[in-house]
């Protein structure tokens, strides 16, 4: 059975397939813009997993991922929208506390139990990129191109994409492709890692299809203690990483011995 549900203020449309959840940022005529609306209708479906679901895919309907942030956002005049000027006009604690509910449409997307998968074809851009970054693995359609451009208009990556892009390219090549706000295309994306498979964009939902059946042919408990062994081992030593695969592979044997 599949089920349909959207989030009309924020442009969010989900469907479920027994274990895999997919997202769908379904506001194509705006290139799948964001807004706050935006993130707090991604941290209401984060909030809303249950035990059973394993993969969540996330894309974007049309010829784009997602542009980035709404044109209004970048007003400087003070509004009610929760955009740029709204956030300057803001006392600093008040405009972080802002900024980190925000940043909760993000994080979500490596919450225990889950794997995350991206789609994405056209432009991830500013909010579109980092929101890429923020999952696990990332498919990329050839006419992809993932951007930071923050730096470029005054301001900085501010959804978690900091840390996501440099877990996956490394020190400089994230200094470098945040500070110039350049394209990145699908090849070097897939060259540095960004990308885990490029494929030619009528290919890309039956590549993602198949990357969800692989990570799901595994026995589930021993895929999402697998899962959560390579994101400790991002910021573990040596010996606190060793430690965590010795207990998790126990722990998957007593259940495999029936308990003991």
């Amino acid at each position: 059975m599949s089920t349909d549900d959207l989030e009309t203020d924020g442009w969010v449309r989900t469907s479920r397939e027994g274990a895999v959840l997919t997202v769908t940022l379904d506001r194509a005529d705006q290139l799948n813009a964001q807004t706050p609306a935006t993130w707090s209708a991604l941290a209401a479906v984060g909030a809303s997993l249950d035990d059973d679901v394993r993969v969540v895919v996330l894309r974007g309907e049309g010829r784009s991922f997602s542009a980035g942030l709404d044109r209004s956002m970048f007003s400087p005049e003070p509004s009610t929208n929760g955009g740029l000027g709204e956030l300057g006009h803001l006392p600093a604690e008040e405009a972080q506390e802002r900024i980190r509910g925000y940043q909760g449409g993000f994080r979500w997307l490596r919450s225990p139990g889950i794997v995350s998968v991206a789609a994405v074809q056209g432009h991830a851009i500013g909010a579109g990129a980092q929101l890429a970054l923020a999952c696990d693995l990332r498919v990329f359609a050839d006419d992809a191109q993932l951007r930071l451009p923050e730096a470029t208009l005054g301001l900085v990556p501010d959804l978690t994409g900091t840390s996501t892009l440099m877990e996956l390219v490394g020190y400089s090549r994230a200094m470098e492709i945040c500070l110039t706000g350049r394209a990145v295309t699908a090849a070097e994306a897939q060259a540095v890692g960004l990308a885990n498979a490029v494929v030619p964009r009528a290919e890309l939902d039956a590549a993602v299809a198949d990357l969800v059946a692989a990570i799901t042919a595994a026995p589930a408990a021993a895929s999402r203690a697998t899962a959560a062994l390579v994101r400790s081992a991002v910021r573990n030593d040596f010996a606190a990483q060793d430690a965590a695969e010795r207990a998790a592979q126990v722990e998957r044997l007593h259940e495999l011995a029936g308990g003991r």
